[in-house]
């Protein structure tokens, strides 16, 4: 059974980083992974999506968070990275992390809490 495990939340002040880790386990190999990608949903809102990387390396970012944020991805340990800079209390959410199979197969993790102060 495939699991994704996110960690890294916490609480920070604005303008400080935070870095999230998603971790996977289970039958995964890495040439059936299509994408792994961050999400965010903030209390009332709905979640969307932050940042996304596919197996080929593309990378693509909400507008919300380019030049801030970097995702990465350590294909060989099936695990994704957020890099968050600059952090601002808009950033405030429940981060979850994804992925997508070629298969159509999509999985998602608990949720780690973000929270940015003023």
């Amino acid at each position: 059974q495939v699991q994704l495990v996110e960690s890294g939340g916490g609480l920070v002040q604005a303008g400080e980083s935070l870095r999230l880790s998603c971790a996977t386990s289970g039958s995964i190999f890495s040439f059936a992974i299509k994408s792994m990608a961050w999400y965010r949903q903030a209390p009332g809102k709905q979640r969307e999506l932050v940042a996304a990387t596919t197996r080929g390396g593309n990378t693509n970012y909400a507008d919300s968070v380019q030049g801030r944020f970097t995702i990465s991805r350590d294909n060989a340990k099936n695990t994704v990275f957020l890099q968050m800079n600059s952090l601002k209390p808009e950033d405030t959410a429940v981060y979850y992390c994804n992925m997508k199979r070629y298969s159509g197969n999509d999985y998602w993790g608990q949720g780690t809490q973000v929270t940015v102060s003023s």
